[in-house]
């Protein structure tokens, strides 16, 4: 098949006709072809909607494709999943029935999410990829492994797990992946992380990619990786599209005026953000007492519970997701316009994952903290630490700010009018008695009832906003 029989045969998606800004437009104008890939592979890159290579995908590709280990700094939502994964599933011998490739997340979402993109990129390839996280069957990765899996994704703890048993052969393994690194070398993961490690070969090549690289990368880069090439593209710290605002308001207002921020506001999607698991169940409840559709996900639920609502949000199921920092990380939902934090967090790390839901690949996005007296020192904190501007909120909000003018444009596998809209109030309570029905002990955890109790109704005066 020529040149072009092999490219118009292709079932390509709608061209995402959306405005996107310099964090993905500012390229050295390369295309994929130009890093001499698999023609399967280019099959599956520009089915999955891929146009033209992002600068972290510019940069790292053809490096990962000369074998170095590298060190790679790059904003949320710019591309960074696609920039290990294309080189990954370039390198990989589908005859070879080994795992050739470890990939490393923080959490189960990602693990799933990151599993997705390898077989969306690689449908053409042959090439198995396997998910394994905690919270799942033992018993369910066991059988999988004794199939072929040539890319095994997974969380920590799990592969540590699967390696010390001797389930998952790892010493023939040329190729180890951590996305999301500051968090995986953080105190609670780089112990396990170190331990993984010993069942690779001595030759492996490393890849490290991340949004914030703390000290503690320094000195397992130093440690672990062979003259590491290093990218760095952060001259600044939060996406060109995404505009922040703040509004000022006391704790008994913040209902109130998040309800108003519904009414104002032209949601496609969004996710808003809790310090705590309780109250993220407490939110969801009145946001859904409100009359709007909501879910809601936080580390206590059981993992077929998170799974399920993570795979829905992201199928344009429901519109609105309240969560815990489970969520925070790497977790790519284009529909997702407008992130809002209900309750403002405490770190600026926090802060940049939170609102880097929104504004995905370059496009515009909203953010909105609500913020009340104890946060105004976080607030400038993060302002300083990210040398960025929180303004407060005006009256109106600009749409063209946030707003697409193709609603058709943003990808998602449902039209926007199929998405659950206002006066739907069946979806926390249908996924309560979900949870509640498969795992009695969570519902009783401690605390949920007290502080249902003690929660206060909503204001009817107007927040200050």
């Amino acid at each position: 098949m020529s040149e072009g029989e092999w490219k118009s045969a292709l079932n390509l998606p709608k061209k995402d006709s959306r405005p996107q800004t310099e964090d993905v437009l500012n390229t050295k104008g390369n295309t994929f072809e130009d890093f001499y890939l698999k023609r399967e592979l280019l099959m599956g890159i520009f089915e999955a909607g891929f146009e033209k290579p992002s600068p972290i995908q510019e940069e790292a590709i053809p490096v990962a494709l000369a074998g170095r280990d590298i060190l790679a700094r790059a904003k949320n939502g710019t591309g960074k999943t696609a920039a290990f994964i294309i080189p990954t599933l370039q390198k990989i011998k589908p005859k070879v029935n080994k795992i050739q490739a470890l990939i490393l997340v923080p959490t189960r979402e990602l693990a799933l999410q990151t599993s997705q993109v390898c077989k969306t990129l690689g449908k053409h390839l042959g090439i198995e990829a396997m998910v394994t996280t905690g919270g799942t069957s033992l018993r369910d990765d066991i059988m999988r492994l004794k199939e072929p899996v040539h890319i095994l994704v997974g969380t920590p703890g799990r592969v540590l797990d699967l390696a010390s048993r001797k389930l998952a052969d790892l010493s023939e393994t040329p190729l180890f992946i951590m996305d999301e690194a500051d968090k995986m070398l953080s105190r609670e993961f780089v112990t396990i992380i170190e331990q993984i490690l010993l069942y690779f070969p001595k030759d492996r090549q490393s890849l490290l990619f991340s949004a914030t690289f703390p000290l503690a990368v320094k000195s397992f880069m130093d440690k672990h990786l062979t003259k590491p090439y290093e990218i760095n593209l952060m001259d600044e710290l939060t996406l060109r599209g995404i505009t922040q605002y703040y509004a000022f308001v006391e704790e008994k207002q913040k209902l109130h005026c998040l309800n108003t921020l519904f009414s104002k506001l032209q949601i496609n999607q969004s996710i808003i953000f809790c310090n705590s698991t309780n109250r993220v169940e407490l939110l969801a409840k009145k946001i859904t007492e409100l009359g709007y559709s909501c879910y809601f996900s936080h580390a206590r639920m059981p993992q077929s519970a998170r799974n399920k609502v993570f795979h829905e949000f992201r199928q344009g199921k429901v519109r609105n997701l309240v969560c815990s920092d489970l969520l925070t990380r790497g977790i790519d939902i284009q529909a997702v316009n407008v992130v809002i934090n209900f309750d403002f967090p405490k770190t600026a790390e926090t802060y940049l994952h939170r609102i880097g839901r929104s504004g995905r690949f370059g496009h515009l996005g909203l953010a909105i903290n609500l913020i009340n007296w104890n946060d105004r020192f976080n607030l400038y904190k993060i302002e300083q630490e990210l040398s960025t501007e929180i303004q407060p909120i005006p009256a109106t909000i600009d749409k063209s700010l946030y707003v697409a003018e193709d609603n058709e444009a943003v990808p998602r596998p449902f039209a926007l009018e199929q998405l659950p809209n206002a006066n739907t109030t069946t979806s926390y309570s249908n996924q309560r008695r979900n949870y509640n029905n498969n795992n009695r002990q969570y519902n009783n955890h401690q605390g949920y009832q007290h502080q249902q109790q003690q929660q206060q109704p909503p204001q009817q005066h107007q927040p200050q906003y």
